[in-house]
């Protein structure tokens, strides 16, 4: 028998790396504890060779549902899990089961983009809201994994996207067209360095409409904040104690828009009389409050990135999507 047309072993991987079984079966299990230099030459040995685990190709071989794989940052975060029940829609009716991967720093975040293109065990990969390098992006491509990105475009592959920036115009706009010149600017600033930052881009376009309308924007105007109700809290309740309080507010989510208005609240402000208050992402909680946001479609942009997905599966020579959602206004009560 032609030894080339046998299947590669653990035992060839660790040969061409120059590495026992036992590190290639660490880098396997558990990435994030071998170092990079040794990672990248097994993943160099493992691409020569296209190895795939044995027991993964064989779960593979008798799996009769297939798989689509999330990975996301931020599982608990509102906008998230709105986002993550669109994608479970989409797959309820399909014959897929859904596996989340969250991402708690940025090892683990490599540790997945190094093994999961090996074990064979997805047929689709949605990745929400987390950057990828153009290495990374290869390696979904040459290991054949079908794969669609929320909030991050790149090139080699479908995404589904919004335009933070005009986001950002469109709320400012709004509040300028209603008489305001105060007008303070909350984000937060618990996104780590492997997440994107939707935040710093709303800003941007916030800052954008301020200065065409040559509405000055104080320093001390820009505030950001954990993303917990409590310091939200704290810092409305610095702004509003001011001298010279603003008259409106854009927080850059709604879930700190809604901190943002139970201090305006407590502190006696009429909202939006004394006070106008204008969220981003229309969550279901928003709709709630009476909270005036910037509706970007959660649960639509989960849906169709499946919907990318599935027809990428079912024909992959389909030309790569890059999907824009619009953007709405939404009055409601605050603003």
């Amino acid at each position: 028998m032609d030894s080339s047309n046998k299947p590669s072993t653990i035992y060839d991987v660790a040969r061409l790396a120059g590495v026992s079984i036992t590190t290639v079966s660490r880098m396997l299990n558990a990435p994030d504890k071998v170092n990079p230099e040794t990672r990248e030459r097994i993943l160099a040995a493992i691409d020569q060779l296209g190895f795939v685990p044995k027991a993964e190709a064989r779960a593979r071989a008798l799996r009769k549902t297939g798989r689509i794989g999330v990975i996301t940052p931020f599982f608990t975060a509102p906008s998230f899990v709105q986002r993550l029940r669109g994608i479970a829609a989409a797959l309820s009716k399909e014959n897929y089961e859904l596996v989340v991967y969250t991402v708690e720093s940025a090892a683990h975040l490599e540790s997945y983009f190094a093994t999961v293109p090996l074990t064979g065990n997805l047929d689709g990969l949605v990745i929400m809201s987390l950057p990828i390098s153009d290495d990374n992006t290869r390696r979904l491509v040459a290991h054949n994994i079908p794969t669609v990105l929320i909030e991050y475009p790149h090139s080699d592959l479908s995404s589904v996207e919004i335009d933070d920036v005009a986001g950002g115009r469109m709320a400012a706009d709004y509040l300028i067209q209603k008489g305001h010149r105060r007008i303070a600017f909350l984000g937060d600033t618990d996104l780590p360095e492997y997440a994107i930052h939707p935040v710093g881009m709303r800003l941007s376009g916030f800052r954008q409409s301020m200065q065409s309308a040559g509405i000055p924007l104080p320093d001390d105007f820009v505030r950001l904040a954990p993303y917990t109700q409590e310091q939200t809290h704290r810092v409305a309740a610095e702004l509003l104690n001011r001298p010279d309080p603003p008259t409106a507010i854009f927080a850059a989510t709604d879930f700190q828009a809604l901190g943002v208005l139970k201090a305006a609240r407590k502190m006696g402000f009429l909202v939006p009389e004394n006070l106008a208050i204008i969220g981003f992402d229309d969550l279901d909680m928003a709709e709630y409050a009476e909270l005036t946001t910037i509706r970007q479609h959660l649960d639509e942009s989960g849906r169709l990135a499946v919907e990318i997905l599935l027809s990428r599966i079912a024909e992959p020579d389909r030309p790569m999507q890059h999907i824009h959602l619009p953007l709405m206004l939404i009055e409601r009560q605050t603003a």
